[in-house]
Order: C-alpha cells, then structure tokens, then sequence
C-alpha cells in the first residue's frame, strides 16, 4: 500500500511537468508569433506615416482626359511595379445623363486602350536620381481617360491612392 501512493505521487508529479512544460512551450510560441505580427504591423504603419502625397495640378482637355501631377511630399518612394496597386476614383457629372454624376475607379495600364476607363504615368520629374521610381521630392504627371465625357461646366473629384493606403483628394472644374 505505500508503494502504490509513491507511484501514484510520482505519476502525479510527472503528469504536471509534462503539461507544465507543454503549457510554457505553446505560452512562448504564441508570444513569439504574437511578437513577429506586431514587427510586421508595426512596420507597415510606419511605411504609411512616411508617405504622403499631394494633387498639385488637375486640367481636364476635351471632357474624357484629365491631365494629373503629384508630388511625393514624404520620405517614401513608389516603385514603378507598384504603380499597378495605386487607385485612382474620378467622381463627375457625365455628359447628357439623366443620371447625373458617377463615381468610378479607374484601372492602371502601361499601354494605352483605345476605348476603356484607364490612367497611366506620363512622365516623373525630376528623375534623374532613380529612373522609373517616384522619389520624394518628385513630382509624376498621370493621365487619365474616362467614358462616358464629362459634362462642361461641372465640378469633378479626384482621388489618388498610394498602394500603401495614403490619398489625396481635390476638386476640379471643366
């Protein structure tokens, strides 16, 4: 009889180590895991609070082409493969609707299609440092076509996302 309780207290002890043990393993991965999501977090706002961007100029020629620059005020650059993650939102009064004014989003292309909603970078300048890079300090002219026209005479509003969710927004007149 006091054999069994020596091995009963014995079991009883290793039970509670292994658990412990397991319990203090899964405790540090999840702090670790918990730790590198917050790194990764962390590093993302801190990309967001360096960027910034400003719509210096908007013209609009001949109803559908809304000529844009944009200057990198912050202290993050935009690489050209990034340029197909930036949003562009055009809101206006389209010409002849009943309907009134739409808002749309406005998809990036290199080449330029003949008859679709699209934007594309004209030129960024100066760009002598990183040819191709939107650098702080640079400002990049886009171009952008809209279908249907926009009706003359009428305000117009234009936001420019950043692939890091930083915009700027303003209003423009045809």
């Amino acid at each position: 009889m006091g054999f069994g309780t020596i091995f009963a207290t014995i079991a009883l002890f290793m039970i509670i180590g292994v658990t412990s043990y397991f319990a203090f393993t899964s405790a540090i991965f999840s702090v670790d895991t918990l730790s590198h999501s917050l790194k990764v977090a962390n590093g993302k706002q801190n990309e967001r609070i360096k960027t910034e961007i400003e719509i210096v100029d908007i013209s609009v020629d001949d109803a559908q082409e809304i000529n844009v620059t944009i200057n990198n005020s912050g202290h993050t650059k935009i690489l050209k493969s990034e340029f197909k993650h930036m949003d562009v939102f055009v809101y206006y009064d389209v010409t002849g609707a009943a309907e009134g004014y739409v808002f749309k989003w406005v998809p990036y292309t290199e080449e330029l299609p003949p008859e679709n909603d699209h934007w594309t970078v004209v030129d960024i300048a100066p760009d002598s440092i990183n040819p191709g890079i939107f650098d702080p300090d640079e400002q990049m002219r886009i171009w952008i076509r809209v279908f249907p026209r926009i009706e003359l005479g009428t305000t117009g509003w234009l936001k420019v996302v950043t692939p890091n969710g930083v915009s700027a927004s303003k209003y423009f007149n045809v």
